[in-house]
C-alpha cells in the first residue's frame, strides 16, 4: 500500500510513525524500573558480612511507582535498604505516597534512611520524621549505627544533607566537620549514606570504605560514551552522575535514582534500584 503513496506522504507517515516510537520509548524508558547488580569488594569487610547484600534506592521524588519498587526490591532480597534523600519533592510533596512505600519496604528488609535537600520542604519535619519512625524506619541524622552479624560488625554513618542546616552553607566544610566527628574506627569497615555524589573527595580523605549517594538523576540525559548531560550542584557532563567510583581506597556507588524534580524527563536513564554485594578482597 505504501507503495501506492506519494514520496511525500511516505515521508511524513516514516515522522509520524518515528515520532510515535520515540515518545512511547522515552514513556517507557522513564517508568521502567530496572534492577542493577553490583559486587563491591573491600579487604576490611569482615569474613561474616561476605555476601551481605544492600538495596540501595535514591531520589524517588514522589514517583508514584511504590508498588513497581516494592516488587523490584523483593526479587533483590537485600539484607537491607538504604534510602539516599529527595524521596519527597519540594514540588509536589505527597507525603502518602512515601508512606505507603515505606509500610511495606520496611516488611521486606531494615530500612536506613538519610535526608535529601527535597526533604526540607516537609513542613513539620519532626511530624515527619516521628512518622518514619512509627513505621519503623530507621531515620539516621548525623550519627553511627552499628550494623552486626554473627559476632562481626559494620558501621553506618549516616550525614543530613548540607542545605537542611541553611540554605548558603559551605557545602564542603560542612561535610569535612562532619566526617570528622563521626570518623569510624580505622579498623572498622564502615558505610556512608550521604545525598551528594560531588563531596566525594571530602569522602575519600576519612575513614569511610564504601559511600552510597544519588542526587545527579545519572546525569537526566545520558548519552552513549559521553555520560549524563547536567547534575545538581555539578553542572554539565558531571564526573559523579552513575555507578562505582574509587579514591584513596574509598569507594562511591551513586544511583541515578527514580523519578524527576526540575526536568520532567529522562532519556536514555532508567529509573533504577542497585543491589550491591559486599565481598570480601
Amino acid at each position: 500500500m505504501l507503495r501506492k503513496l506519494s514520496k511525500k506522504w511516505r515521508i511524513i507517515i516514516g515522522i509520524v510513525l518515528f515520532i510515535v516510537l520515540f515518545v512511547a520509548w522515552i514513556f517507557w524508558s522513564n517508568t521502567a524500573l530496572e534492577l542493577n547488580y553490583m559486587a563491591v569488594k573491600s579487604e576490611d569487610l569482615p569474613e561474616a558480612f561476605d555476601g551481605y547484600r544492600i538495596a540501595h534506592v535514591s531520589d524517588l521524588h514522589n514517583a508514584d511507582m511504590a508498588d513497581d519498587l516494592i516488587e523490584t526490591l523483593k526479587e533483590a532480597k537485600p539484607d537491607i535498604i538504604t534510602l539516599t534523600g529527595d524521596i519527597v519533592d519540594a514540588k509536589k510533596p505527597d507525603l502518602e505516597i512515601v508512606y505507603r512505600f515505606f509500610e511495606s519496604a520496611v516488611k521486606i528488609a531494615p530500612c536506613y534512611y538519610v535526608t535529601g535537600n527535597h526533604e526540607t520542604v516537609v513542613e513539620n519535619n519532626t511530624k515527619y520524621w516521628e512518622k518514619m519512625s512509627s513505621l519503623g524506619v530507621n531515620v539516621v541524622k548525623n550519627e553511627q549505627v552499628l550494623l552486626t552479624k554473627d559476632d562481626s560488625l559494620i558501621v553506618l554513618v549516616g550525614i543530613d544533607d548540607p542545605i537542611f542546616y541553611h540554605p548558603e552553607i559551605d557545602s564542603e566544610s560542612y561535610m569535612n566537620n562532619m566526617l570528622r566527628m563521626l570518623q569510624p574506627a580505622e579498623d572498622d569497615f564502615a558505610l556512608l549514606l550521604s545525598h551528594r555524589p560531588e563531596l566525594f573527595l571530602s569522602y575519600a580523605e576519612s575513614n569511610i570504605d564504601l559511600v552510597l549517594s544519588g542526587h545527579a538523576h545519572g546525569g537526566q540525559f545520558r548519552l552513549p560514551f559521553v555520560g549524563g548531560l547536567y547534575a545538581p550542584h555539578q553542572g554539565t557532563f558531571p564526573t559523579y552522575d552513575s555507578g562505582l567510583y574509587e579514591k584513596n581506597g574509598v569507594q562511591m556507588v551513586v544511583s541515578r535514582g527514580i523519578g524527576n524534580s526540575r526536568f520532567p524527563i529522562r532519556f536514555n536513564n532508567r529509573p533504577e534500584v542497585i543491589l550491591i554485594e559486599l565481598q570480601t578482597a
